[in-house]
């Protein structure tokens, strides 16, 4: 993809994400509201049950896109159809162990061991099958999905994101103008079925656009089976240790605090996810390309485009990210209200500095992907991320509040992220200048933003103050990024961009 093309998609795609994000702050607020904190808790927890479970599909998931991005390069027809198929296969199995897990070892846990009102348990149950059918769609869902990230139809992600969207909200009137019984099934099944019409969207694409590459055959390749499975088994390890670091968290809180503190952390994980899906959607653009370029021996443009995404990433994530960590408190009530679950605006400031620490990381596990060579990487990091679980439990029954256990959880993220470093560079030996060039345009603008979190203010202003408290921070930001981040390169072509402009003036 060309360089015009490629910034016309990103484009695109923040289009989509700044719709996605007022639409989803406007529902969130509506949706609190009408649950009501409890059921709200219950919501994110119970979803969260049939996640654990989904962690052989997020490993897959990042395997098949691996193949196909390879197949690609290759242009070879056979080739591609081959690995979609294989995959698909793959993937159907995985829903059967889903299920299986689900209807058994998940239905015991929600049952006998989370921290549920007794009143609330049907609808729980109710809400974990529903649960379960639309994790099971996602997870068939995964093969299409990297289709068309390989041909890089990026506009159609930004198409499709905007409709599921306007669906949410449609949901969100349905919720205000229909009264039923019980609000938190009715919400459940609601955003079950946009969720699935959505996946119908996605196999009607491709086999409509992509319809010879995406053409099922049951071919007989064990090896290449083999190889599949091989490689997502070490994958598998990291997705297991990186899903028990989140939704284990989330259920040692509830057996400790109960669901309020779910309440809370569902809601930093939606403002979280607001802000970093900007994010996400910057990296999904390069990650082909990172594929690919490693795959055509191209170690030279490859490891400019690690770097250089990664840095870039955090600049996004934290220009994004100053304004939230610092308001928090006035952010969260002129959001939901003065009566704000409890810890929830710490829980909001700490898992947006964990979402930095993951932005920095974006490319280089897709670099590890890229290599192949992902067993030490894998095994390493499960170990790290599982210590997030024992250190939480540990905090909560020695007496510490819950927000002791989520800072617990970033200084580990840093330790993981230091790990991915010296990894990569065993294999692409990066420039020394350029690597002590990184970590300071990164660890400068990091520590001003941590210093946000510190001092921020938790008492009421009006939006004047906060309007123009933002901007000076975004300014202060700005100067770190053009003196501490930007290389001379950079900087050239920037001058030399203004420059340009004023002159056309």
């Amino acid at each position: 993809m060309s360089n015009k093309a490629l910034a016309k998609n990103t484009l695109f795609l923040y289009f989509r994400m700044f719709l996605s994000l007022v639409i989803s702050l406007y529902t969130s607020r509506i949706v609190l509201r009408v649950l009501g904190v409890e059921n709200f808790g219950i919501y994110n927890l119970v979803g969260g049950v049939v996640v654990m479970f989904s962690f052989l599909n997020a490993a897959m998931s990042s395997t098949t896109q691996r193949y196909i991005n390879i197949a690609f390069t290759s242009s070879v027809l056979e080739d591609i159809r081959k690995v979609f198929s294989t995959s698909l296969n793959v993937h159907l199995v995985i829903s059967i162990v889903i299920v299986i897990l689900s209807e058994t070892v998940g239905l015991w846990f929600l049952n006998c061991k989370l921290n549920i009102p007794d009143n609330r348990m049907y609808a729980a149950n109710v809400v974990y099958q529903i649960s379960t059918i639309t994790t099971v769609f996602g997870v068939l869902q995964v093969p299409y999905n990297a289709m068309i990230l390989a041909h890089e139809k990026f506009s159609f992600f930004a198409i499709l994101g905007i409709f599921e969207s306007l669906s949410k909200l449609a949901v969100v009137g349905i919720l205000i103008y229909f009264p039923i019984y019980d609000y938190l099934v009715l919400y459940s099944l609601l955003i079950a079925l946009v969720i699935v019409m959505i996946n119908f969207i996605y196999y009607i694409y491709c086999h409509k656009i992509f319809k010879k590459e995406v053409e099922y055959h049951n071919f007989k390749d064990k090896a290449l089976f083999k190889e599949l499975v091989t490689f997502s088994s070490w994958m598998l390890m990291g997705q297991v240790a990186a899903i028990g670091a989140t939704e284990g968290l989330n259920m040692i809180l509830n057996i400790f605090v109960g669901v309020l503190v779910n309440a809370s952390m569902g809601i930093a994980i939606q403002v979280n996810n607001a802000v970093y899906s900007f994010v996400s959607n910057f990296q999904t653009a390069f990650r082909p390309q990172l594929i690919q370029s490693y795959a055509r021996k191209e170690l030279d443009a490859h490891k400019k485009m690690v770097l250089n995404t990664s840095k870039y990433s955090f600049f996004l994530m934290a220009l994004l990210s100053a304004p939230v960590l610092f308001f928090s408190n006035y952010i969260l009530t002129l959001w939901l209200g003065d009566s704000l679950p409890p810890y929830v605006v710490r829980f909001v400031q700490f898992v947006i500095l964990i979402s930095l620490i993951d932005s920095l990381s974006g490319p280089f596990w897709m670099s590890a992907q890229a290599i192949g060579s992902i067993k030490e990487y894998n095994i390493v990091l499960t170990i790290i991320n599982m210590l997030v679980l024992p250190l939480a439990y540990l905090l909560l029954y020695l007496g510490f509040d819950p927000v002791s256990v989520i800072i617990g959880k970033l200084c580990i993220s840093v330790v993981n992220q230091i790990f991915r470093y010296f990894f990569i560079n065993k294999y692409l030996h990066f420039d020394k200048k350029e690597l002590v060039s990184y970590f300071v345009a990164v660890l400068i603008p990091f520590s001003y933003l941590i210093a946000l979190v510190v001092f921020s203010l938790d008492y009421k202003l009006n939006f004047l103050e906060f309007a123009g408290g933002a901007s000076v921070l975004e300014v202060i930001l700005l100067t770190i990024f053009i003196v501490f981040g930007l290389s001379a390169v950079d900087r050239k072509i920037i001058n030399e961009f203004i420059k340009n402009k004023i002159k056309k003036q």
